[in-house]
């Protein structure tokens, strides 16, 4: 079996790179290496195996956002496996999939190859968008994208305090962030939510870092699903987040949850949106947009 790694050597604020050279020198079997240089790279270097005629594993060595192109490369083709090495900010696919710990770990599933087919989730706005965990639009969208500009960040992270940024930015944006209506339809049946905070698509339970925002996601079953909240005050919407990393946020009256394989989601103005925890532009005023599982599946290495 060919064993690709595939590196994003700016993933984890840098990090990954200083990760990989120290990962690399432990690896005692043959391997071969990719370097993604640009957004969309990944995708583009694994789509080249697409019709592989022999079994390849691809361990994307990187984020959230890394697994998520190496993935949308995978996705439809038969002979590739992916696999993961965390090595983000984030990190949520490895604790959604399973993450190798070190490279006897390889070794020994490369003797063994036991894999599943997984859900792919996709929206189309002018182009199609791909996601593995999940989708949003709102208030966390928000604030991953202003993060991720934040010349702030970059000096923070060259002192090892780059997470400081983030906390920054979620009191901005509490106090500025406007709510906005949202309509969902589903199998013909449309509800409205007015005061959204925010709205994600999940595959997986886990989204920022974390926190379990969709508790019953099983990434294999053809359902993704869609948690809204809304008419929360700025305090409670605090208190609710606290509550994520358990998955309790789901008592709250204000959290709702549905299950489908396709939502369609319509906002009343633009608002942020991230795939993975990238940003992902913004939503189009008053203009539907459809949320499924890709007809497009790919294969995850087994959990053991």
């Amino acid at each position: 079996m060919r064993t690709i790694f595939v590196i994003n050597p700016v993933a984890g604020n840098g990090n990954a790179m200083k990760k990989w050279l120290k990962f690399k020198e432990t690896i005692e079997f043959p391997f071969e290496l990719a370097v993604s240089r640009y957004s969309g790279h990944a995708t583009e270097l694994v789509s080249e195996l697409q019709h592989s005629p022999d079994p390849v594993l691809v361990i994307g060595f990187g984020g959230d956002g890394t697994l998520r192109e190496v993935i949308a490369g995978a996705a439809g083709a038969l002979q590739v496996i992916v696999g993961s090495i965390a090595a983000g900010s984030g990190n949520d696919f490895s604790r959604g999939f399973h993450s190798f710990e070190d490279a006897e770990e390889i070794a020994a599933f490369v003797k063994n190859p036991v894999s599943s087919r997984k859900d792919l989730g996709e929206f189309i706005d002018d182009r199609p968008y791909y996601f593995v965990s999940s989708t949003g639009i709102g208030f966390d969208a928000e604030i991953s994208v202003k993060v991720n500009r934040s010349r702030v960040k970059q000096w923070l992270n060259k002192i090892g305090m780059g997470k400081l940024v983030y906390l920054v930015y979620v009191i901005i944006t509490l106090l500025r962030f406007r709510l906005f209506r949202l309509t969902v339809e589903q199998d013909g049946e449309t509800v409205h939510y007015d005061k959204v905070w925010f709205a994600t698509v999940c595959n997986q339970p886990y989204f920022g870092g974390g926190m379990k925002i969709s508790p019953h996601s099983v990434p294999d079953d053809g359902i993704l699903e869609l948690t809204v909240v809304n008419r929360l005050s700025r305090l409670k919407l605090l208190l609710v987040f606290g509550t994520v990393f358990s998955g309790k946020h789901l008592r709250f009256k204000e959290v709702h949850q549905l299950k489908n394989s396709r939502f369609s989601l319509t906002a009343d103005q633009p608002v942020f949106r991230h795939v993975d925890g990238d940003g992902a532009g913004r939503t189009p005023e008053n203009r539907s947009t459809s949320y499924s599982v890709s007809a497009r599946d790919w294969h995850s290495v087994n959990k053991r």
